[in-house]
């Protein structure tokens, strides 16, 4: 599996963290920035992770800002991300269940490392099932597909 994985100057310490957790697991994975905590603007950081999964050349994308909205709702924007904001174990393991989603978006401001980094774990180690799930991700593919021409 290759992560691709960026923050803004809110989520860089978290993303510093995270990067420890991957190479822990040997998970191969490429930092897009930022490098310090001096201000920047998320949508910069968010974009080359969201094309680099949704063009194939990394099967997942991790980000981190202040919140995780802000990173979620520009990843979602490119065609073929389905970015899930997520600050909970549950959550992290149905999104990849149900969802098949292919970015994880966090925020360091509203969660802790220690769960941050169970969440990233879990979001890492669960598997889509498909099945009826399929169906409903095909529905939102045809929904991208529709206003953005997309196939």
């Amino acid at each position: 599996m290759r992560v691709a994985i960026a923050a803004d100057h809110g989520g860089y310490r978290l993303k510093e963290e995270i990067k420890k957790l991957l190479e822990s697991m040997h998970i191969e994975h490429e930092d897009f920035g930022c490098t310090c905590e001096d201000s920047v603007d998320y949508p910069d950081y968010a974009l080359p992770v969201a094309e680099k999964v949704a063009n194939g050349e990394f099967d997942r994308g991790i980000l981190v800002c202040g919140t995780g909205i802000g990173m979620s709702i520009a990843a979602n924007k490119v065609p073929g991300v389905r970015c899930a904001l997520v600050h909970d174990t549950f959550s992290a393991k149905a999104t990849r269940e149900h969802n098949d989603s292919n970015i994880l978006a966090m925020g360091e401001r509203v969660i802790g490392p220690g769960l941050a980094l169970d969440i990233v774990k879990i979001w890492l180690e669960t598997e889509f099932l498909g099945g009826r799930h399929e169906r409903r991700v095909e529905k939102v593919k045809a929904i991208e597909a529709k206003h953005l021409g997309v196939r």
